[in-house]
């Protein structure tokens, strides 16, 4: 007697299946979609409706941490430069360190270096760019950022964020340092995280009248900065958002906001959701939440894309699943990345969570005629 033996997938992810899951094509907004496998070694992949791969770049850096596509259908990437050892816990999970313009036979035709870039790099209107950074903030402040977990300092410093706008030529001729422009008595760390960060920016974006729109997640904090004097003129807080990702703006000037929910005040039950908040009043005026909710959550990365018909591309990064939703809530499309590796972090150990992963920072989706050379 021969008993049979069945491999059994261990990975959960993968064994509840990946690629293509869901697709109705009369509601869904016909396109591409570009993501960046965060565990990846450089692949950045386009798919189409079926999920097929149409196109892909083989970058020469890890994943610092995602890519999306410039007006005139060039790539632009954020990159990963190691840096052993770390300057704190998990730096190298998010660090950056490269930003990269790649054409789409894969040339790089502009570089930029930066060792405390982070997170994420945007290519300004002026055709100059803005990075999210890190830099250490005065001593004399340290005692007086509340929160976190007691004595998580590194060698008793704190870390905030700094952002650059850096010409083509590779000159920074405008920085905005957090630490000047926020009240450690009313920014507290999430008492959960550690303080060798105090603010965590996760998004740096240009808005339409050209100010700056950020997001910090160890205090659950989404500011606007005004360009021209540095000022904070419009926040949203850990009233309303839980650990947010990616605020963008919208065509009618509102914002909209992956909201992690880790951590949520008054609310034991963790869930994330999709937000669109009106500037002025900032009310809630459209939000995504599964049924039952918990079905829907990321602890960490993510974001949201609303598209030109009116559905919403959201990506749910921890568990590496991009899908697509009408105004209405209904899911129409959804993709499950289905390329996994362990966690980028050289020099890390204990804190790097062990296993593979799929986990997808952000997703984008481009109508054809914003990719002319695919045709």
């Amino acid at each position: 007697m021969t008993l049979a033996t069945t491999f059994v997938e261990q990975n959960t992810i993968r064994r509840r299946g990946t690629g293509l899951k869901a697709y109705n094509p009369e509601k869904v907004y016909s396109g591409y979609t570009l993501f960046t496998p965060l565990t990846g070694k450089g692949e950045v992949y386009l798919i189409n409706l079926e999920g097929k791969v149409v196109h892909q770049w083989q970058l020469p850096y890890l994943p610092g941490l995602y890519g999306y596509l410039l007006p005139n259908g060039n790539l632009f990437y954020n990159g990963k430069t190691v840096e052993i050892p770390p300057r704190f816990p998990v730096w190298s999970l998010f660090k950056g360190g490269v930003v990269l313009e790649v054409d789409p036979q894969g040339k790089i035709v502009w570089e930029y270096h930066h060792p405390d870039h982070h997170h994420d790099g945007r290519r300004l209107r002026n055709g100059n760019t803005i990075l999210l950074a890190l830099e250490k903030i005065p001593k004399s402040l340290v005692s007086q950022i509340k929160g976190g977990v007691a004595g998580t300092e590194v060698d008793g410093d704190i870390y905030a964020d700094v952002i650059h706008e850096v010409t083509p030529e590779g000159e920074i001729i405008w920085s905005w340092h957090a630490y000047e422009y926020l009240d450690p008595e009313k920014y507290v760390i999430t008492k959960q995280d550690q303080r060798h960060e105090w603010t965590h920016g996760n998004t740096v974006g240009e808005l339409a009248d050209g100010n700056i729109v950020l997001s910090f997640r160890n205090i659950s904090t989404v500011v606007i900065v005004e360009r021209e004097t540095g000022k904070i003129i419009w926040e949203l807080g850990d009233d309303v958002l839980a650990q947010q990702h990616f605020p963008n703006e919208l065509p009618n000037g509102n914002l909209l906001i992956f909201d992690n929910g880790a951590h949520r005040q008054n609310v034991a039950l963790n869930f994330s959701r999709v937000i669109e908040v009106n500037r002025q009043t900032k009310e809630i005026v459209w939000e995504y939440v599964d049924n039952p909710p918990h079905n829907f959550f990321s602890s960490y990365i993510s974001g949201a894309q609303r598209l030109p018909n009116g559905n919403t591309l959201i990506t749910e990064g921890a568990f590496g699943r991009i899908f697509e939703v009408t105004a209405t809530g209904e899911l129409v499309w959804e993709y499950i990345n289905p390329y996994f590796a362990p966690q980028n972090a050289p020099g890390e150990s204990a804190l790097v969570a062990k296993g593979e992963q799929n986990s997808v920072f952000r997703a984008f989706r481009y109508a054809p005629e914003e990719i002319p050379w695919l045709s």
